[in-house]
């Protein structure tokens, strides 16, 4: 099970050991960030995150509810009030040696639940590089749908990244979780969320 908590200054160090090469930033992070990750940066990154009277982006940890291990991260961000939409961005199981154990679906699933249930959105979205077919499975498993692709959307060193574009919407996503009725509790201080 995944449970989210907010990411703070206390988590800089495990993302910045878990994202160890450039092209793993890159992947993370698209242009937001350049290598290595910086707790200046992260810094940055967290600033004004996870306020809920005025959001602009939830930042989380995902966190292992068996072992209480931090296994990943994920955050939910470029709302718009207007259309009742939001993206996920910014995920990554840490331990490359935790991947295949359904941590992606539960972090998905759980921040898909914080923004359908919690905040009211209409529709999530996000992108993934095409050459990330885990992810893109993880991804369709949690309810996302692919919409398209962007070409050459990234350049990288000799070459080029195209961009899967992924979204669920509110009946979709509210269709597909009807049997489930899983607790759910969002705070200022931090946001629990369990998905198994």
């Amino acid at each position: 099970m995944i449970r989210l908590e907010y990411f703070t200054p206390a988590d800089f160090q495990q993302l910045i050991q878990w994202i160890d090469t450039e092209k793993l930033l890159k992947e993370w992070s698209g242009s937001l960030f350049s290598f290595p990750l910086t707790e200046a940066s992260l810094t940055w990154y967290i600033e004004g995150a996870n306020d809920l009277t005025d959001p602009d982006a939830f930042i989380y940890k995902a966190i292992d509810t068996e072992t209480g291990e931090t296994v990943g991260h994920i955050s939910l961000g470029s709302f718009s009030e207007t259309n009742k939409a939001a993206r996920i961005t910014r995920v990554l199981i840490g331990n490359t040696a935790a991947r295949g154990r359904g941590y992606c679906q539960g972090m998905i699933k759980a921040v898909l639940r914080i923004g359908f249930e919690e905040l009211g959105l209409h529709r999530i979205s996000l992108g993934v590089y095409d050459f990330n077919e885990a992810a893109i499975g993880c991804y369709k498993k949690a309810g996302l749908k692919i919409e398209g692709v962007m070409r050459d959307v990234v350049r990288y060193k000799d070459g080029y990244w195209s961009l899967v574009e992924m979204a669920v919407l509110e009946d979709e996503w509210r269709l597909a979780n009807a049997a489930e009725s899983l607790p759910i509790t969002h705070t200022t201080a931090t946001s629990t969320s369990a998905v198994a």
